[in-house]
């Protein structure tokens, strides 16, 4: 039987509710309007404050990502058959071959093959098909005001709202990650403003829909953060092979499997993502594609 007490608990709980909706919502404007006014004071322009800012809700389900991120713990064997598969070398290939030229354009003035822009692509986004369903301004927003690495974050907000300032792309079209990775090289937003790149000359940085802007982009990326022109990233070297002078020797599955003797631009590509998995499979899927 429920007791009295029970119910009366269960009214007062119900009652509470909607004052601390109403308290959350009033929270949440006035962070709000604290982002709006810092944005202001880094150059943001007010109309794409009130476009971006106004109306504005959380997103629950980028919490619900973000406190439950699965821990790492795919062997090396599975990482490799899942991001350097068969079917991304042969697609890469036929990109590749279809794509060249433009590639080309970007890369060989900074001593970049035309294979690794390819594979950093198809990791990234599986060729521009998987870019992220989040809007980016709301996502980040729901990051920063639940304190989720808040200062991190709120420099992405900021940085987001100084593209869409800038007219790079549209509010809505500003789709990315749960955490603000966007477009075909899921570049964050400071990432952008630091490297990406206008490939196809039409004053906007388009590394959702235009190809030569996302190819540009990678280009620069790499060249900025120090690629140096006719290094390989590294080699598979049989166990006990010393680094040499300025190496490093990685065994992505322990000491009784593979090894790789990496260079200076596998630390380069450590620049974009710091997981050695991550760097291999660049690595191995570029030299798959170039064969």
């Amino acid at each position: 039987m429920i007791g009295r007490r029970t119910l009366i608990a269960a009214g007062a709980a119900l009652t509470a509710t909607p004052a601390f909706a109403q308290n959350t919502e009033a929270r949440f404007a006035a962070f709000l309007q604290g982002v709006r006014q810092e944005a202001a004071r880094n150059g943001v322009d007010s109309g794409t404050l009130d476009a971006a800012l106004s109306g504005t809700q959380e997103i629950p389900r980028v919490m619900e990502l973000a406190r439950n991120q699965p821990e790492f713990k795919m062997t090396w064997e599975r990482y490799q058959e899942l991001v350097v598969s068969n079917e991304r070398v042969t697609r890469g290939r036929a990109l590749l071959a279809e794509n060249r030229a433009l590639i080309d354009r970007f890369a060989a003035p900074v001593g970049l093959p035309t294979s690794v822009v390819v594979a950093l692509w198809g990791i990234e986004s599986n060729y521009g098909t998987r870019l992220g369903d989040f809007e980016v301004v709301p996502a980040l927003a729901t990051l920063v005001f639940n304190n989720f690495r808040a200062q991190f974050f709120r420099g992405q907000l900021i940085a987001a709202l100084k593209i869409l300032s800038q007219g790079h792309v549209g509010l809505h079209d500003m789709k990315g990650s749960w955490a603000g990775a966007m477009g075909q090289c899921q570049f964050i937003p400071t990432s952008f403003l630091a490297y990406a790149a206008d490939g196809d000359g039409d004053g906007r940085k388009d590394i959702w829909r235009s190809r030569p802007d996302v190819f540009a982009s990678i280009a620069n990326y790499l060249h900025k953060v120090g690629w140096r022109p006719g290094l390989r990233w590294g080699d598979e070297v049989p166990a006990g092979t010393p680094a040499g002078q300025g190496g490093r020797i990685v065994t992505p599955a322990g000491a009784g499997g593979p090894a790789y003797r990496v260079t200076e631009n596998f630390r380069v590509i450590h620049r974009w993502n710091q997981s050695d998995f991550f760097c291999l499979a660049v690595g191995l899927l570029s030299d798959k594609i170039a064969a």
